[in-house]
């Protein structure tokens, strides 16, 4: 890892990331209907120019993609992980023979940067789009104006990040990676995420199951995070076991942080043991759970 440009970020400079991500347009006279009957969020409390974190679950409730959506007037712009743009895609245009919306795939107009530190005011040129929340700044900017905003950015001391930096970032600052730390098989409660879901809109796929693990209980594990007590390998589905010996949870994601001096990881931990400062162990290391995300 290049400690200089780590430390850079977590000084107050400013890095990038770019990365394919994806970008699908819906509109249309029945947008906001369709739109509320198939994510966790309520789009009709989404006035234009705001933007809210929500996500797609199938029928069971379980996670098909984490989305944020921007409202453009009557435009809804929908930004996701190109791990599950074209899953979102059609799940989106197959039922718009049923309705008066359309769908379209943008992805392929614009180039995708993420940001980490503070985020100055960049012109992003014509059409481009500035998101924000779920721990993250990124802006899709139109493939025509990307050189000039590449070039912005040097004259700003806005420095790229490499995978690997880029990789501890997100870990730290509790992003989440569709097919490392969440899939088909997560509940999309299990997130933790804030803002994720609304529990006072009317129905959409999955919404049984999702309202009845929020009003009658709660979840049976969730993403959090951890910090590791002593230096040691601990790998990606590494299990968790309590000081008691009892299965605990399970290792998605980890990192060495510098600015902790520790390594860390992501992972789904039980909701017994979610608490900050619960003591949990890795083989022979002892871990201790962290609320997300490790540095604000």
């Amino acid at each position: 890892m290049d400690i200089d440009i780590y430390n850079h970020i977590r000084t107050g400079g400013t890095g990038y990331y770019e990365h394919d991500r994806g970008l699908i347009a819906v509109w249309g006279k029945e947008a906001v209907p369709f739109l509320d009957g198939m994510i966790t969020n309520d789009m009709k409390t989404l006035d234009d120019g705001m933007q809210m974190l929500a996500a797609f679950p199938n029928a069971q409730g379980r996670l098909l993609a984490v989305v944020r959506v921007l409202r453009q007037g009557e435009r809804f712009l929908i930004e996701t992980e190109e791990a599950t743009r074209e899953k979102v895609y059609q799940n989106l245009f197959r039922f718009t023979f049923a309705g008066d919306f359309f769908v379209e795939d943008l992805t392929a107009q614009f180039r995708y940067f993420e940001f980490f530190g503070y985020v100055p005011p960049i012109e992003l040129g014509e059409g481009g789009v500035r998101y924000e929340g779920g721990r993250s700044v990124g802006c899709f900017v139109g493939s025509e104006f990307a050189d000039a905003f590449l070039e912005t950015l040097g004259q700003l001391e806005v420095v790229s990040i490499s995978d690997e930096i880029y990789e501890t970032l997100r870990i730290e600052n509790g992003i989440p990676l569709y097919g490392v730390d969440m899939d088909e098989t997560t509940i999309v409660p299990e997130l933790g995420l804030d803002g994720l879901i609304s529990y006072n809109k009317g129905c959409y796929i999955g919404q049984e199951i999702i309202a009845r693990i929020h009003f009658r209980g709660h979840v049976a594990k969730q993403l959090t995070g951890l910090i590791m007590s002593e230096p040691g390998a601990i790998t990606t589905g590494s299990d968790l076991t309590s000081p008691d010996g009892k299965n605990a949870g399970r290792i998605t994601s980890t990192t060495y942080s510098p600015q902790l001096e520790k390594h860390i990881a992501l992972a789904f931990v039980r909701y017994d043991h979610l608490p900050e400062g619960t003591e949990l162990k890795i083989g022979e290391h002892n871990a201790t759970v962290k609320t997300l995300p490790f540095i604000e």
